[in-house]
This record gives C-alpha cells, sequence and structure tokens, in this order.
C-alpha cells in the first residue's frame, strides 16, 4: 500500500570552498511518487525552503542577513535549509575576496530558475483572503513582490533608488519591462527610503504618494513621476 507521509532520506553532497572539500549530509523528505510536481516538492517543500530562496533571489548573501530577512526562523532550521537546498543543487557558497573573506550562500542557476514559481504565488496569494499586511515583510520580499506585480505594459520610463533600512536596490522600468537589483545609485531620480512595512503601505496603499511622503516614508525627485511609478503596483 502506498503511503502519502513524505519520508525522510539522506542526501551527501560535497562542497569545495577556499580549497577544502566539506562532506555536507542533509536529510531531506521524498514523497516517493514518480509525479514531477511531487519531485519538486522534494526539493523545495519543506517549510521555509523556498523562503530562504526568496531572499537569495536577488544576489548572494550572508548567513546573517538571511536571518534577518527570515526573523522566524531559528540558526538551527536555517542551516538545514542551507544543506538541503545544496544538495538539491539549488544553492552554493562561496568566500568573499579580502578584505571581506566571509561565507555568503547564492542560488545556482536551477535555484534562479524558481523565480516563476515565486512570482506565480504572489500573484496566487494576492487573490486569497487572509493576508495581513501589517505583519513583517522583508526588503527582498518587497522588492520581488513589485516585481511580479508591476503592470510592465503601463511602465514609463524610470530610475528609482530604493533604501529599505540598510538595503539599497536600484529599480529601472521601460514601456514593458521592470529590473532591480542591489545597489546605490544617488543619481537616481525618483529616491524613496523608509522600513519595508511602511514602503509596502506607500506602495500598495490607497494614499497619494504626496501623502505618504509626508511621514510615512521619505521621496526625493518629481511628484508627478513619483506617482507615475507608483500606480504601476497593484496586489489584486
Amino acid at each position: 500500500m502506498s503511503s502519502s507521509l513524505a519520508l525522510p532520506r539522506l542526501a551527501l553532497v560535497v562542497i569545495k570552498s577556499n580549497q577544502k572539500l566539506y562532506e555536507v549530509t542533509s536529510t531531506r523528505r521524498s514523497y516517493n511518487e514518480g509525479c514531477i510536481a511531487a519531485h519538486a516538492l522534494d526539493l523545495v517543500g519543506d517549510r521555509w525552503a523556498l523562503l530562504v530562496v526568496r531572499e537569495l533571489m536577488l544576489g548572494a548573501r550572508r548567513f546573517s542577513a538571511l536571518r534577518e530577512g527570515l526573523p522566524g526562523i531559528s540558526a538551527n532550521v536555517l542551516t538545514q535549509r542551507l544543506e538541503g537546498l545544496e544538495a538539491a543543487g539549488l544553492v552554493s557558497r562561496a568566500i568573499l575576496p579580502d578584505p571581506a573573506r566571509v561565507q555568503v550562500y547564492a542560488l545556482t542557476d536551477a535555484g534562479l530558475g524558481l523565480w516563476p514559481v515565486l512570482r506565480a504565488l504572489c500573484h496566487w496569494g494576492a487573490a486569497q483572503p487572509g493576508h495581513d499586511p501589517r505583519q513583517f515583510i522583508s526588503p527582498t520580499a518587497l522588492m520581488l513582490s513589485m516585481r511580479a506585480m508591476c503592470a510592465r505594459d503601463r511602465a514609463g520610463a524610470h530610475v528609482v533608488q530604493m533604501q529599505l533600512g540598510a538595503d539599497r536596490f536600484i529599480i529601472r522600468t521601460a514601456p514593458g519591462a521592470y529590473r532591480v537589483a542591489r545597489g546605490d545609485s544617488p543619481a537616481a531620480p525618483l529616491r524613496f527610503t523608509g522600513q519595508a512595512n511602511a514602503m509596502a503601505a506607500a506602495i500598495y496603499g490607497p494614499r497619494p504618494l504626496a501623502e505618504c511622503a509626508q511621514g510615512l516614508i521619505g521621496f526625493e525627485g518629481d511628484l508627478a513621476e513619483g506617482q507615475a511609478f507608483v500606480d504601476l503596483f497593484r496586489l489584486r
């Protein structure tokens, strides 16, 4: 008789880091089905796994930065998820060159290929009742939400600096196009500053930018152009 319960299995991966070889054994769970959807869930179906992928979608991050973006996860569980994603070939680790000399985690090409999955979840989740925007949202999560929900068919040419706490992002839009990356562009014509939850309220909420810029968030640039940028985003 077949069982719908996911059974644990061991996966062994050999990692080369700083000219040394390390063996990482991670416990993964399998549905033991030939279904390709079940196979995908074998790889990313554990709790927190897709959110770890989310936090890495815009570039390599340190372990401490991942924990900041996922405040509900323990260090032990984050370590387990990173090892599992590494064993699945979705995450790699590296040591940054001098002077940093710190370990970072990054998505492989296969990991980056999960973006359409995250985008579809954003669209699907926005249409479901019960979403509470007052709960924590990480800067990366907001940037990916905007990337997913932008009305590209109405986009004009905008260059935006978005500073969310210590995180900085550059957004570029054009008719039919939307690009976001980590980085700093002080000369960007439009500059937004604030905490991620406040910025989400300004981007997706009903209040006009002129009102939001009077205490909820900071904004510099042409107000009409800034409002045209904000108007590209709707949750539904």
